[in-house]
């Protein structure tokens, strides 16, 4: 067999590895195979140089934490790689303030990846919109200071007045509660503007790594490594000349293993059924993948196949592969008053295993492996590479 790997402009994140960043941890890779385990299994490791207690985020609905007034740092204007400006040490998932920051970069790679002119606009919208988020800030701090001073005088003067309220007291009061308004008012402002601001984060794509080539397509990648001859294979498995490989689907239906109608029929198209010594192969394939796993380290999870939104959200799923995903109508569950959805990929569940929680170097790395049915609509699929168990509903 023949293994090539290439650099490709349409790469994303890797499923395997979740890199855990104060900014977000977002995977949003297509795929479900990883550590080998190819539409059957999903493992991911979370790698030992993440910084100690860095929070594993649900959502790339981040802001960064630094105060108002605080300004970007310069450096030296990045260089050109691959008909784009370099992102150097940039993480590759986005917040606010990356985006603010380094608008040049983002738009640069943006073109690189051919995005369309809705994506370029969010992320100019983005970068203005933190800049009004910092002016609001400031009117909020600023009000929220008034109030304060207001509020200590007046518990001074009415100690002088032993409890008696003066007008001075009553105009202090007045005006401590009109500032306490106006930051209320301000308060809303920056809650729809990160509202308006997290919806544009989960349309952007990923920055590209430096070693990307630029293209338009994936005729443009470079040939990284090459390990085996196909050419070599027939003679290695002792084909003959007049020998034809099948189909996987007709080696099954050949084996008396293989019932697509019996399950068009109970669950419609897209279905497969598998009997007899083709179940046990695929329950075979399956364990075997998931003991190897559990031998490199990694722990073996038999997780929920029904997640949140916020779930799907933290994994990209959604909102670019809504169209891809089984929703459960609300009147049938909901997950904590969520949405719900079949999982399309095991990922899901091991990676939200540590949503929300703060993960210590120490614990580092946590690895996990699982086997699970992965369900996908594979909208707009139709009429391609849908023979046999390709583009399946469920796998």
């Amino acid at each position: 067999m023949r293994q090539q790997t290439s650099k490709s402009k349409a790469s994303t994140t890797t499923t395997g590895a979740i890199m855990l960043s104060a900014a977000a941890a977002m995977i949003s890779a297509r795929s479900g195979s990883v550590g080998g385990i190819v539409r059957l299994a999903s493992a991911f490791s979370a790698p030992a140089t993440a910084r100690r207690g860095t929070p594993l985020l649900h959502s790339s609905a981040l802001f960064s934490t630094a105060s108002a007034e605080a300004e970007a740092d310069t450096a030296a204007a990045p260089a050109r790689i691959n008909e784009r400006l370099s992102r150097a040490s940039l993480p590759s998932s986005l917040d606010a303030r990356t985006v603010a920051d380094n608008l040049d970069i983002v738009l640069s790679h943006f073109t690189s990846r051919r995005a369309s002119d809705a994506t370029m606009d969010a992320a100019k919208t983005i970068s203005a919109l933190n800049a009004d988020r910092v002016a609001l800030i400031k009117k909020r701090d600023e009000a929220l200071k008034i109030r304060n001073e207001c509020s200590g005088k007046v518990g001074m003067l009415m100690r002088e007045s032993k409890g008696e309220e003066t007008e001075e007291i009553k105009g202090l009061k007045e005006t401590a509660s009109k500032a306490g308004d106006d930051a209320g008012k301000v308060e809303e402002e920056l809650d729809a503007i990160e509202s308006n601001v997290n919806a544009l984060l989960a349309s952007l794509p990923n920055l590209l790594d430096d070693v990307v080539p630029d293209g338009d397509d994936d005729g443009a990648n470079e040939l990284v490594s090459e390990w085996g001859d196909a050419a070599a294979l027939p003679k290695e498995l002792g084909w003959t000349d007049d020998f034809e490989p099948l189909w996987h689907d007709d080696v099954a239906t050949n084996l008396g293993g293989w019932n697509s109608e019996a399950a068009v029929g109970m669950s419609g198209a897209r279905f497969v059924s598998l009997t007899g010594s083709v179940a046990r192969l695929e329950r075979a394939i399956s364990s075997y993948f998931l003991d190897r796993a559990s031998e490199k380290g990694y722990v073996e999870v038999s997780p929920p196949l029904v997640v949140s939104r916020t779930a799907l959200e933290g994994t990209s799923q959604l909102p670019k592969f809504e169209d891809d995903l089984f929703k459960i109508v609300p009147e049938s569950h909901t997950c904590n008053g969520e949405d719900a959805f079949l999982i399309p990929t095991a990922e899901v569940p091991l990676t939200n295993m540590h949503a929300n929680q703060i993960l210590e170097e120490a614990d580092l790395p946590l690895s996990y492996c699982a086997l699970t049915p992965c369900f996908r609509a594979e909208a707009g699929s139709y009429g391609r590479d849908t023979r046999g168990v390709i583009r399946t509903h469920q796998f």
